[in-house]
């Protein structure tokens, strides 16, 4: 069993404010909230952290996303329940959380330039980027599930 071991949020205040603004504006932005929430769900069970997994899979019920499609998204290489472009935002999102051998594959950029544009990339990136924050935040800390 783990417990809290520091709050973060008590002794960097603005530092979370940023990074809560930050989110904000990548589920505010041109890719949308569910694919926001769907990368920030698959980088979480990437990462362990169960804080972020309760978060981002309540988010995601609670929007109307299909339990199937919830149930599958750690397999979502094989199910029929992602487009193209989910796929291709999964695809780049894990590469960028394990980053094995530095930059991805420009294959993988190459799916992704086929269905985002410029800020979409960007805006895909940052949310990948961020979760991970988040992530090593909640694995490392441990605050309370709600």
């Amino acid at each position: 069993m783990h417990f809290h071991r520091v709050d973060y949020t008590q002794h960097l205040p603005a530092a979370f404010k940023a990074l809560s603004t930050a989110s904000m504006q990548v589920h505010a932005g041109s890719i949308g909230a569910e694919l926001a929430e769907l990368l920030f769900l698959r980088v979480s069970q990437i990462n362990g952290c169960a804080f972020c997994l309760d978060m981002h899979a309540t988010a995601l019920r609670k929007a109307g996303v299909e339990p199937r499609k919830l149930d599958t998204v750690a397999g979502w290489h094989d199910s029929r329940f992602f487009d193209a472009r989910e796929r291709a935002a999964l695809a780049w999102a894990e590469a960028l959380t394990r980053l094995p051998h530095g930059a991805p594959p420009d294959a993988l950029y190459d799916a992704l330039k086929a269905h985002f544009d410029d800020k979409e990339i960007a805006e895909v990136t940052l949310a990948v980027a961020l979760i991970n924050a988040w992530n090593r935040l909640g694995v490392g800390l441990q605050p309370e599930l709600p």
